[in-house]
């Protein structure tokens, strides 16, 4: 048998030792010294494979040493020097990689490796032999064919056979080297993004490589109405825009496909997922197309698992195939989310928002946090900070006539308005949807705060947005709540917390519902003024209002209202729910439901934050949820009732579905 001998080129002595001893279970390996010696060595042997440190690879240094045919693999562990010295070389050659990492045993994945590059090489000298011989090419494949079967007639089924095997790894060969350009071209569009959308345009490329129908890639977050959870930054090839992003949503631990595979970080791939019971829901009915195969693999950054991405639905030449992805498939969108790993993290997902770059909610409020309780410690006056909660005016009637795509780029474009239009210390963040908060620091006064928002108001309504001149009055505009937190209420306190946050959060959300005429009654109105045009306009929220200058029924609803804060759209319905008192089953009557909780009519108060097991009543259903009582207080003062707010609690994506399903029939019976 033919002794393949392998060219070993590394600086440390403990690392060429390790190398040595996987190459000599099957091969023979030659370890140059330095690479002067290198020159020596190729005029006596002829190497197959070339192992070579990372310091040393550049393609630069080999390009008329090294022949074609020669496997090459980079060892290193700096992953961008790895990276970098791939690219250097041209795709005649094959390359592989090893990251050398501490804590993990370098010989099995050499071992894997030295294997594959020795197949590859033996596949391009058998190719080399083939085309010496009979003068094969991909080109003259069809003029092939036709002579075998001439032959056929004139020669003995052995050569025939023969000869068809070498025409088998010439096919095998032009196939290898086709999907390896896709792949590092794939590679190439990754390292280059420097943005999210460059990121997310290599997808249909990814398709096309792995043959799938669509796409979907998932961050991990956590919060705490959801707890941890799989949020996809763009499912089935679409970006997720709109609030309702539970319909996409995967809970870690629930039985759902991505949601196992960030669980356990082992890979997916089924050929018929229907009857796995982890065919959940957002599968069924929120696909473009019905899922008949997927194939799904974690997304890891150093060790530790951030997300997952998944395909679905295999094909070839338009026709869906029965066997589903296959064993190459899998390897290659695992090689795949390798890379994407590091470019999202590189993009710092993770703390950004994905469509328009600003900050994420949760990172936004601990920057505040670090901000304000820093200069708190060093004693540093700095005056008051504002929050400021801004959304775009009549953006459903945008996203109606345009499109989604339509939505994200003026959204993104938006996003590019309100950086240029704060200053250099504030912060900003995409609060959900179309919606947006800002942290001002170091105003004096609500006249200052309400004076830089108006800033931002007005670039924004200056500046021309792509079919603005459909919308209402004929321009893009935003509305804007402003409230201020002063530093001497600082002063009096421990420090701010992330509760105080979301006590101005409410303030700010009061103040735009007024901005954009929702609710107005809440405001106390300005006497002798006249009444002011509705949206496109900051509002700021009044701490007066709270001293009794209000009655004080909308005081006790002002309070209620931030203690039972929703983030989702209330249905104003009445059904019938059912809850366990002093081991007793009452009936109640739920009020204002919402997929964030309910409120109900009880006959007693009942504890804050109590944990309380309800059946409700939906339509011809009905489903037991875990709440929390969020309020209880007296219904009115001519009844004996109370009014209990209830917050749901770990809701299942099922339980999700049938809330959705009976707002939807709500819906249906308000419009006919």
């Amino acid at each position: 048998m033919l002794q393949v001998s392998v060219l070993v080129l590394v600086s440390e002595i403990e690392q060429a030792l390790k190398i040595v001893r996987v190459c000599e279970r099957e091969f023979q390996p030659i370890v140059a010294n330095s690479p002067e010696e290198v020159q020596v060595l190729l005029n006596h042997h002829d190497f197959w494979v070339l192992i070579i440190d990372s310091r040393y690879a550049a393609y630069e240094r080999w390009k008329d040493l090294i022949k074609k045919d020669v496997s090459v693999i980079i060892v290193g562990r700096d992953e961008a020097e790895v990276y970098q010295m791939l690219l250097t070389w041209p795709q005649e050659y094959y390359l592989d990689y090893v990251l050398e990492k501490n804590g993990h045993p370098l010989e099995p994945i050499l071992n894997l490796l030295l294997q594959r590059a020795v197949y590859v090489n033996r596949i391009k000298k058998e190719w080399t032999e083939l085309q010496q011989s009979l003068s094969l090419s991909a080109r003259n494949t069809r003029e092939i064919f036709r002579q075998i079967k001439e032959i056929k007639q004139l020669i003995n089924q052995n050569y025939l056979r023969e000869l068809e095997k070498r025409l088998s790894i010439e096919t095998r060969y032009v196939w290898f080297q086709k999907e390896r350009q896709k792949t590092e071209a794939v590679i190439r569009k990754i390292y280059l993004a420097n943005d999210v959308s460059s990121l997310l345009g290599v997808v249909p490329e990814i398709k096309e490589l792995l043959e799938a129908s669509g796409l979907t890639i998932y961050l991990i977050e956590e919060n705490e109405t959801l707890g941890k959870h799989l949020k996809p930054i763009i499912w089935d090839d679409t970006f997720i825009t709109h609030p309702e992003t539970f319909r996409y949503v995967a809970r870690l631990g629930a039985p759902d496909f991505a949601s196992a595979v960030a669980t356990y970080g082992l890979e997916i791939n089924l050929a018929d997922p229907s009857s796995d019971q982890r065919y959940s829901i957002r599968y069924q009915h929120n696909l473009k197309e019905p899922l008949k195969s997927i194939l799904a693999v974690p997304i890891i950054y150093e060790n530790q698992i951030i997300g997952v991405v998944e395909v679905y639905n295999k094909s070839s030449a338009g026709e869906l195939v029965a066997e589903g992805f296959s064993q190459e498939d899998q390897e290659i969108l695992c090689g795949l989310s390798e890379h994407i790993g590091i470019a999202m993290t590189k993009l710092n997902l993770i703390q950004y928002d994905a469509l328009t770059g600003l900050l994420r909610a949760d990172p936004f409020f601990d920057r505040i946090l670090q901000k304000v309780n820093s200069m708190s410690k060093r004693k540093k006056e700095e005056g008051s900070f504002a929050m400021v909660m801004g959304d775009v005016d009549w953006f459903k009637h945008y996203n109606d006539r345009n499109g989604h795509e339509a939505g994200n780029r003026l959204l993104q474009e938006l996003a590019l308005i309100m950086r240029q239009s704060v200053r250099e210390e504030d912060l900003i963040c995409r609060y959900g949807g179309e919606e947006f908060l800002f942290f001002l620091e170091g105003v004096s006064s609500l006249e200052e705060a309400c004076q830089l928002t108006e800033r931002i108001r007005k670039n924004i309504e200056e500046h021309y947005f792509p079919f603005e001149e459909y919308q209402p009055r004929n321009n893009l505009t935003m509305s804007f709540g402003v409230t201020v937190y002063p530093r001497r209420q600082m002063a009096i306190s421990e420090g701010l917390t992330r509760e105080d946050l979301k006590h101005l959060v409410h303030e700010c959300d009061l103040a735009l519902a007024a901005a954009k005429g929702k609710e107005t009654w809440r405001l106390p109105p300005s006497e002798g003024q006249p009444k002011a045009i509705l949206k496109n306009r900051v509002v700021a929220y009044s701490r007066e209002w709270e001293r009794g200058e209000q009655p004080a029924t909308i005081i006790d609803f002002q309070e209620k209202l931030y203690r039972e804060k929703r983030h989702f759209q209330r249905y104003f319905t009445s059904t019938f729910l059912i809850y366990k008192e002093d081991s007793e089953f009452k009936v109640s009557k739920a009020i204002n439901l919402s997929l964030g909780g309910t409120k109900i009519i009880s006959e007693k108060p009942l504890p804050v934050s109590r944990p309380l097991e309800v059946v409700l009543v939906l339509g011809r259903k009905a489903r037991w949820l875990q709440t929390e009582v969020v309020y209880s207080e007296k219904a009115g003062t001519d009844t004996p009732t109370f009014y209990t707010g209830l917050r749901f609690k770990d809701l299942s994506p099922e339980d999700f579905g049938l809330l959705q399903d009976y707002f939807q029939e709500i819906q249906k019976e308000n419009y006919n």
